[in-house]
């Protein structure tokens, strides 16, 4: 969709009912460059489409600032609270905040020591980032959020560190192959972690369900069916989101590993890693938000009884978080 598109408040300009649209919208959604927006600059932007929202905008405002300042709004503050996403947890701020800790957990022939603090410093990154964008239409609990936090630590760390220590008792393999394999421990960890974090930190959700939504965007109540739905989609999310952040980077590192400038520069290995964790990073993390709507819709027809004779619309919608 082009750029200077007519302007629709809390609407895409891209097409989100396909998985290329919702790739390019959470492309904006990432942009490391909203990062950089100040208070002002953003109070600027939710002013213009409060002007709008009311019919009292200026008619020499384009489209296309109009939907400049609804990227920095929606990539900024939370869906449901309104509130400003402190920035190292925002997506906007995944990919420079969590490529380095991408790079570390890749280092070659890591200690134990340093499988332990990485698996830790990433899996602390994500809860925070879970937390951050989560449904919040109902409230966390702290207890919630650390319980989901320290099964995602322990399952990371006990999977990487006994990956570690098996593939060491190893004997009939070359160390090349070794280092090789090493670098893939972190896959099932993290995935498996990233899994049970949201598992265990959004599963009160299911007991109280979460709130559903008309096609005006009016709550018309609370469902348990949408929250389980809601976290199974978030649930595959995360789990796929490690595959190519962590089996893309060790192929490419592998290969240049053979080059003759890192080869000289042995230095130079971590910033490439960090480089090419980051080009992974910016890529994989749209595609695997895209892969369902983070409004998602559910049928009327499959939720409890209370919700279908409040509502004539055939489906309704849900904030999956994301």
């Amino acid at each position: 969709m082009p750029q200077d598109s007519k302007f629709e408040l809390n609407k895409s300009r891209y097409d989100l009912n396909t998985f290329m649209g919702r790739f390019y919208h959470n492309m904006d959604i990432i942009d490391p460059l909203t990062l950089f927006v100040s208070d002002a600059k953003l109070k600027q932007c939710v002013q213009l489409l409060e002007d709008f929202k009311n019919g009292t905008l200026s008619a020499s405002v384009s489209d296309k600032k109009l939907w400049e300042a609804q990227k920095i709004k929606q990539s900024t503050l939370h869906p449901d609270t309104g509130e400003k996403i402190f920035m190292p947890f925002r997506m906007s701020g995944y990919v420079p905040f969590n490529s380095p800790i991408l790079a570390g957990l890749l280092m070659p022939n890591p200690t134990i020591a340093q499988t332990i603090f990485w698996q830790w410093l990433n899996q602390s990154h994500n809860a925070c980032v879970n937390f951050a964008n989560r449904n919040a239409t109902k409230p966390t609990q702290m207890s919630t959020f650390l319980q989901g936090y320290t099964g995602a630590v322990t399952a990371a760390i006990s999977i990487s560190v006994g990956l570690s220590l098996m593939l060491k008792k190893v004997s009939n393999l070359a160390p090349a192959t070794k280092s090789m394999i090493q670098r893939f421990v972190p896959l099932p960890a993290v995935m498996t972690a990233s899994t049970l974090n949201v598992l265990l930190m959004r599963k009160h959700e299911c007991n109280e369900g979460i709130d559903v939504l008309d096609k005006n965007g009016q709550v018309i109540g609370t469902s348990k069916v949408a929250a389980k739905k809601a976290l199974t989609e978030m649930a595959i999310s995360r789990a796929a989101l490690p595959i190519p952040l962590l089996a893309i980077p060790p192929i490419v590192m592998t290969m240049l590993e053979k080059t003759a400038l890192l080869k000289k520069n042995p230095r130079l290995h971590m910033p490439f890693n960090i480089l090419v964790c980051s080009v992974t990073f910016f890529f994989a993390l749209p595609a695997t938000i895209a892969i369902f709507p983070q409004m998602s819709e559910v049928r009327t027809q499959d939720l409890e009884k209370d919700i279908q004779e409040k509502t004539n619309d055939q489906v309704v919608f849900y904030n999956k978080g994301l």
